[in-house]
């Protein structure tokens, strides 16, 4: 565990992440919510983190629709595949894919519900819509003992 957590607060920020070991930290939000984050076993790489995160928004923007069409204990599962671009360090394409049970459904009920769960999406979903858009981003590196 870093010095950091003990002495000082976090960045203002809603999550950080405090170095644990080489190439290891841990992402921490107010709410005490933990996950690791690195290259080896047990961690997510920030690539893997930023599917996730994508992945699970889409189905958290939709559960509602979800729900309603096929019950409030529906199971599902999502995932995010990439084409990464090796060159630029960066991935050219992102897929969601939601996988849970429509058998209860006729096709035009399927088709509805596609819908209903793309517009949920289209409005809701704020990871989804930051990297269609493209935020900027900017970083200061700081010192704690600095006024």
């Amino acid at each position: 565990m870093s010095e950091h957590s003990a002495t000082t607060p976090p960045p203002a920020s809603a999550v950080w992440a405090e170095r644990v070991g080489t190439r290891q930290y841990v992402g921490r939000n107010a709410n005490g919510a933990e996950v690791r984050v690195g290259m080896g076993p047990g961690e997510f790489s920030p690539g893997e983190l930023l599917k996730i995160a994508l992945a699970t928004c889409n189905t958290l923007s939709a559960d509602h629709r979800l729900a309603k069409a096929l019950g409030d204990d529906f199971a599902a599962t999502v995932g995010c595949s990439s084409v990464k671009n090796e060159e630029e360090e960066r991935y050219e394409s992102l897929q969601v894919e939601i996988v849970t049970d429509l058998s209860a459904l006729d096709s035009d009920k399927r088709q509805l519900l596609a819908h209903r769960v793309e517009g949920a999406i289209e409005r809701s979903c704020t990871v989804g819509h930051t990297i269609e858009k493209g935020a900027t981003v900017s970083l200061d590196i700081v010192d704690p003992d600095e006024d």
